[in-house]
């Protein structure tokens, strides 16, 4: 809970931060938020990750101080776990042994933590952190607020996702008080990537199908293309969310190769439709409208797999809409 996260702080002296393996921009700026924040306190905390820091989140105040690790080779009070459902999503070798503190604004969230504070009303972990800075009494700084306003910009999609809330909005106001240049961050995010980008987002989008009704969509990412593209980890963000553009699509799902039979499925919908119980059902989690999960078999079978249960989480949706409005003629008429 927030108030234990609080007294923590103010009791301990030195802290490490990290977050999930191909850190997004949540991750990074989150994590970089509250290095600062304990900073600004007086206290020594660092940000360490299993993998590099992708382009796009670079130019964030502190990416430049964090450390590529393997496990955890320092002494600590305590680590913060950003946004991970589990004490292994770091990759961080020893984690597990330490005084750790989750934060997450996942649901699906395990509650590995010796301190737990999860909210899934939050839009963004970064938006928790912004609530940590004034139940603690800190002060909004310009590397602050660059840190979690990125978070929040990244995991709402420029705050057109069904995430971004009243609070979510103002929370971004403030961070604008604070010093934020939104259009320099959203340069920063969204046009900064290098051309192999382009060249894997050609080859994605020339797998995309649809299924018969129209409503979903699937795609695929091979490891030649990556190697085709030249691509790194970060190149392809945002890929899945590009069917959604079309106006009949209600869900996709993107499955990447990793390894021989070896795929990272990530899905995403529309209004009402919970992708995060499909992700469920193959050992993933996530929001109701973004979530993920990683899946080993022969790819069509698995592909088949998340489709049929893909398609039946749209008819559901589609069944219960259907009912409503028939409760609603019947008490009008």
């Amino acid at each position: 809970m927030l108030s234990q996260v609080v007294e923590l702080i103010e009791n301990k002296q030195n802290f490490g931060i990290t977050t999930h393996v191909r850190p997004d921009g949540d991750g990074v700026g989150s994590s970089l938020g509250l290095c600062w924040l304990l900073r600004s306190l007086g206290k020594h905390a660092e940000v360490i990750t299993c993998d590099e820091i992708p382009v796009a989140y670079r130019s964030l105040p502190g990416a430049d101080e964090i450390r590529k690790v393997a496990e955890i080779d320092r002494e600590y009070d305590a680590v913060f776990v950003i946004e991970c459902s589990d004490v292994d999503r770091p990759h961080i070798g020893n984690l597990e042994k330490e005084f750790t503190v989750n934060i997450d604004h996942h649901s699906t969230s395990e509650h590995f933590g010796s301190i737990n504070w999860i909210d899934s009303t939050a839009s963004a972990v970064g938006e928790m952190i912004y609530n940590l800075c004034k139940a603690i009494g800190g002060r909004i700084t310009k590397e602050i607020a660059e840190c979690i306003y990125l978070a929040i910009v990244t995991d709402t999609g420029s705050f057109h996702f069904p995430n971004t809330s009243e609070r979510t909005l103002k929370v971004a106001s403030e961070l604008v008080k604070a010093g934020v240049k939104p259009a320099e961050i959203s340069e920063a995010v969204y046009n900064s990537y290098p051309w192999s980008r382009i060249e894997l987002m050609r080859q994605v989008l020339d797998t995309v199908k649809r299924d018969e009704g129209g409503t979903i969509a699937w795609m695929r990412q091979t490891l030649e293309m990556r190697l085709t593209a030249k691509a790194v980890d970060g190149d392809n963000n945002g890929f899945v969310n590009i069917p959604l553009a079309a106006k009949e699509i209600l869900a996709v799902i993107y499955m990447r190769e990793v390894g021989e039979n070896e795929y990272r499925v990530s899905l995403r919908s529309k209004g009402d439709i919970n992708v995060a119980k499909v992700a469920e059902k193959f050992g993933g989690g996530g929001h109701k409208n973004a979530a993920g999960c990683r899946v080993v078999g022969d790819w069509n079978e698995k592909e088949g797999e998340i489709l049929t249960e893909l398609k039946k989480a749209v008819e559901k949706t589609q069944e219960e809409y259907t009912k409503k409005i028939e409760d609603l003629e019947i008490i009008v008429a």
